[in-house]
């Protein structure tokens, strides 16, 4: 299977936004549903569901985004464009970053940035400029491949309610 080159969504984010949270590049399901974290299991919507206390995985996809953006949240990846052949991170190739400086600077009331996995870390630290004031968090990935467990997951989540 020939790599093919994918290219992410626009930030949903609104000027309000305390967390912003970045993952690396939308997944094949993420891609021809056009939504954030489509694949079923995924974890993200629990995961975040928890720390909001809302029940995000039962809500139908634009209902999510209502809810993230009432508690503040913001969502975006740090990778613009990338070859790859499946959704796995480990086979991105390729990547152009997103210009992160330019929306952080467009979010006066940001406390947090939390990148969902390693991937997502590793590309998008290159791209944050210097910070005052805001908390920057690793995360373990949302994504069923990282196998560490959804109790482990969600205990190193719930960091993110001190930017809420």
């Amino acid at each position: 299977m020939p790599a093919v080159r994918h290219n992410s969504f626009a930030p949903h984010v609104a000027p309000d936004t305390r967390l912003l949270i970045l993952g690396s590049l939308p997944g094949v399901r993420s891609l021809a549903e056009q939504q954030y974290y489509a694949h079923p299991t995924n974890q993200f919507w629990r995961l975040l569901g928890a720390v909001i206390d809302q029940p995000l995985g039962d809500m139908p996809y634009d209902d999510r985004l209502t809810t993230l953006r009432e508690a503040k949240v913001g969502l975006w990846d740090v990778i613009r464009s990338a070859e790859r052949q499946t959704s796995s991170d480990s086979l991105i190739r390729e990547a152009e970053a997103h210009d992160l400086a330019a929306l952080i600077a467009t979010l006066p009331d940001l406390g947090m940035i939390a990148f969902n996995g390693g991937k997502a870390a590793a590309i998008g630290r290159k791209q944050l400029p210097p910070l005052v004031g805001v908390d920057v968090v690793d995360l373990p990935s949302s994504s069923a491949a990282h196998t560490i467990g959804l109790a482990s997951k969600l205990e190193r989540w719930q960091t993110l309610r001190v930017a809420l």
